[in-house]
């Protein structure tokens, strides 16, 4: 037998169904009401509102829970977690609505687009509609329906719009902020520490007086700007039905002796004669910073007014303090303190779901195309927070739209199928990226440029080895945690001037599409105490704040040089070394931030840097092999193959570059493009612009021109430095024994080297492949031993008849 009605307990509705008229239901309250998707329930809370039905998702069902907005939820004056009493209702279409805004606007078209929102849905008068315009949220309220009752909106219905703001009645609930729980996306945990700190107080005191305990008094929400502080402030005063009292720190200032502290008591006084009632005081930090620290007089006694009130002799009753800041460490410790600011909440950067609810939030009344991937969106925009998001929406909205202004003409009424046709796509969204950056890296971020893997010309084990440090973490964490291990903390490549290094961090993180923060170590010195390492703690704080990110120091040895060193120097340097140890491996974890230096002396470095756990994993980026050096002109001639002419041959060039690293083969192909420009500009420069640019066709680079610009640049790297760097090397790469052999090998060149005169052609042959086997990037111990044997006893035979030539002589003598 079916059931007429239902009590269930009300929760928050998705995302995507705010502002829709929608109630889901779970399948089996469904099938008690006799419900099918569509039907209307009217909802009994303290007053009545109705809504459309539809399933919930299949987690919801055997729950006894509804999910309404927080539009329906204000109709019904209900909040999340009260028990409403639903049922099936009959309702007729609608003749005529009336429709007010709750604010002054002038809608040209409003009749038509609202009629357009609200068809198909049940309206009953004094019922709030939000509608999103542009990213802007307005309230409307249906004041008059015909016939009576709840009745459907059908294209038959008349909507009329008045322009004159709707007036709420005595006793009539006013909004106090018009803004909604679903109206945050990402922080559902701090939200939820929020409700439960101020929600339960004010609706359920009793529990608090069972317990014998106080309620909280007072929360602290910190983090960037732009996080969500305000929203959560204004949702909860919102969602709570409690009086709504916004404060920010310039207003109470004044010039007068002991009107600021006047102006507190005020707001106070007003809170009590309107509880419950929520004080927000947005910027805590300009009207209560370290009295010990601040100069002037007024604000040590507005501190200690806001201390008396908030923890006085005199009992507050049912008024709670939110204060927001983005500095909580500039606020006044005693402020900080149980029975003052009793929770702390941080508001931090959204991770990539919570970025995935904000864009759902804020594109919530945009018409998109279906080529926007707003997974993809959320996946790309690392280090964005709410206002960013909702920034880029708007962006990309006003970019849709600019594409539309020629077609309106302003006297006339825009056409309706204009209007309809009206997409944001994600060319849009893509052109408004260009334009919007993420506010809290604003400071340290570098925008990564474009270098992909391929832009990296061989270097193949050092690209395998930087994604695995780098790109497994980030894309592969649940193998980490499968296998109880923790990804390197940090990456130290080193290796000759001109190889790649730079380039490979790059690379690195726009392959890993992680923030990417540079620091350059000279500008972190300062000559005034602490200020080097306060610029090394906020460096890491951002990249805390917006992981998954890379801080990648270049020239890491000017930064971080050996401690003691330099008797002369000043402290700054050893204190900026310790700074970096204590942010690298101190009690504060670095979680998603990946350290990158990149130093061509490695010998220079500190070594309490180097050890695990700091810069873990040492790479050494080696110069160019011949196979290297081909995919090096590879990257640096494509796209131009059709200049070349046909007696230029990569693999002479390649034969002519051994002692070139990366920057010199660049520099090569570019003097040789530059030889060909100089000798077309000669021969065009009394031509006209339609005869050089008919001719341009024809310009090709030569070999000659490839001769000229060997002529120019000479290789940065010729075989004596090449395994100096190649036994700087060694110190860092490998172990005692690995160390031995290769030290050793090197020593038998050298010797072998020095008797060449007299060497025969097998000695000459053993050296060489000993040579080329030592300083190869890939090391096979076992070959190189061997050699080494060899060349031993061959030096010994070598020897021996000399030695005997001198007895026999000093015998004979």
């Amino acid at each position: 037998m079916q059931k007429e009605y239902r009590d269930l307990t009300v929760k928050e509705a998705y995302y995507e169904d705010a502002g829709r008229g929608i109630a889901r239901l779970g399948i089996d309250v469904m099938k008690d009401l006799g419900l099918v998707s569509g039907d209307v329930i009217e909802i009994q809370g303290k007053q009545k509102a109705a809504a459309i039905v539809k399933p919930s998702y299949p987690e919801d069902t055997g729950k006894g829970i509804i999910r309404i907005d927080g539009t329906i939820r204000g109709d019904a004056r209900v909040g999340i977690d009260d028990t409403v009493r639903i049922g099936k209702v009959e309702v007729g279409y609608g003749q005529k609505v009336v429709i007010q805004p709750t604010q002054p606007i002038r809608l040209v078209g409003g009749e038509q687009f609202l009629k357009r929102i609200l068809v198909g849905r049940p309206v009953f008068e004094g019922q709030s509609i939000r509608v999103n315009v542009l990213g802007n949220p307005l309230t409307f309220v249906i004041t008059k329906v015909a016939p009576k009752g709840i009745a459907i909106i059908s294209e038959m219905t008349e909507v009329e719009l008045k322009e004159t703001p709707y007036k709420p009645g005595e006793g009539v609930r006013k909004e106090a902020t018009g803004v909604h729980y679903e109206d945050i996306g990402g922080l559902g945990r701090e939200l939820d520490m929020v409700r439960e700190m101020i929600e339960l107080p004010m609706r359920h005191p009793e529990l608090f007086k069972r317990l014998g305990i106080d309620p909280p008094k007072g929360v602290l929400l910190y983090g960037p700007p732009g996080t969500g502080k305000t929203l959560i402030a204004k949702a909860v005063a919102n969602e709570v039905d409690a009086h709504f009292i916004s404060l920010s720190g310039p207003e109470i200032m004044s010039k007068y002796y002991g009107e600021s502290e006047e102006r507190l008591r005020e707001v106070f006084e007003e809170a009590q004669e309107n509880a419950p009632t929520i004080i927000f005081i947005d910027e805590i930090d300009s009207i209560a910073p370290k009295r010990e620290e601040t100069k002037g007089e007024v604000e040590r006694r507005v501190v200690a007014q806001l201390l008396a009130l908030m923890d006085g002799l005199k009992a507050r009753g049912q008024v709670v303090v939110i204060a927001a800041t983005n500095i909580p460490d500039a606020i006044d410790p005693a402020l900080r303190r149980g029975g003052r600011f009793d929770r702390e909440i941080e508001i931090g950067i959204p991770d990539k779901k919570g970025r995935l609810e904000i864009f759902q939030v804020h594109t919530r009344g945009v018409p998109l195309a279906e080529n926007v991937d707003l997974p993809h969106l959320a996946d790309t925009t690392h280090g964005f927070v709410g206002a960013d998001i909702a920034l880029l929406v708007k962006e990309a909205a006003m970019h849709a739209l600019r594409q539309v202004i020629p077609k309106i003409k302003i006297e006339e009424e825009i056409p309706a199928e204009l209007i309809e046709n009206l997409k944001v796509t994600g060319e849009d969204f893509d052109e408004a990226r260009k334009h919007v950056e993420p506010s809290a890296m604003r400071e340290v971020l570098v925008e990564v440029p474009d270098v992909k893997w391929e832009s990296v010309g061989g270097l193949d084990d050092v690209k395998s080895e930087l994604s695995e440090a780098v790109e497994w973490p980030l894309k592969y964490p649940e193998v980490f945690s499968r296998m109880h291990t923790k990804p390197p903390k940090g990456i130290l490549l080193f290796g000759p001037p001109g190889t790649g290094k730079t380039m490979l961090a790059k690379a690195t993180a726009n392959e890993s599409e992680c923030n990417f923060i540079s620091v350059k170590g000279p500008e972190l010195l300062s000559k005034w105490v602490g200020e080097s390492e306060k610029g090394v703690r906020q460096i890491f704080r951002k990249a805390r704040q917006a992981a998954p990110s890379i801080v990648f120091f270049d020239e890491i040895d000017s930064l971080v040089p050996k401690r003691g060193s330099y008797t002369n120097s000043s402290h700054v340097t050893e204190s900026v070394v310790s700074q970096l140890l204590t942010e690298l491996d101190g009690l504060e974890e670095l979680k998603n931030v990946m350290v990158l230096g990149a130093t061509n002396r490695p010998d220079m470095l500190d070594e309490a840097l180097l050890r695990p756990g700091r810069l873990d994993r040492i790479i050494y980026v080696p110069p160019p092999d011949a196979g290297s050096r081909k995919k090096i002109f590879e990257v640096y001639l494509k796209g131009t193959e059709d200049l070349l002419a046909a007696d230029v041959k990569v693999d002479d060039l390649v034969a002519r570059t051994d002692g070139y690293v990366g920057a010199d083969i660049e520099a090569v192909v570019r003097e040789a493009k530059l030889a060909a420009m100089r000798e077309f500009i000669a021969a065009m420069k009394d031509k006209s612009a339609e005869e050089r640019a008919d001719a341009i066709g024809n310009v090709r680079v030569t070999a000659r021109h490839f001769d000229l610009a060997f002529g120019k640049v000479k290789g940065s790297l010729p075989a004596e430095r090449r395994e100096e760097f190649e036994r700087l090397s060694w110190e860092i790469l490998y172990s005692g024994e690995q160390k031995g052999i290769l030290e050793k090998a090197a020593t038998l060149v050298k010797r072998a080297g020095l008797v060449a005169g007299r060497g025969d052609e097998t000695v000459r042959t053993l050296v060489e492949e000993l040579r080329t086997a030592n300083y190869a990037q890939k090391k096979d111990f076992p070959a190189i031993t061997a050699l080494s044997e060899k060349l031993e006893a061959a030096l010994g035979a070598q020897k021996k008849p000399a030695y005997a030539d001198v007895s026999g002589h000093l015998q004979g003598s």
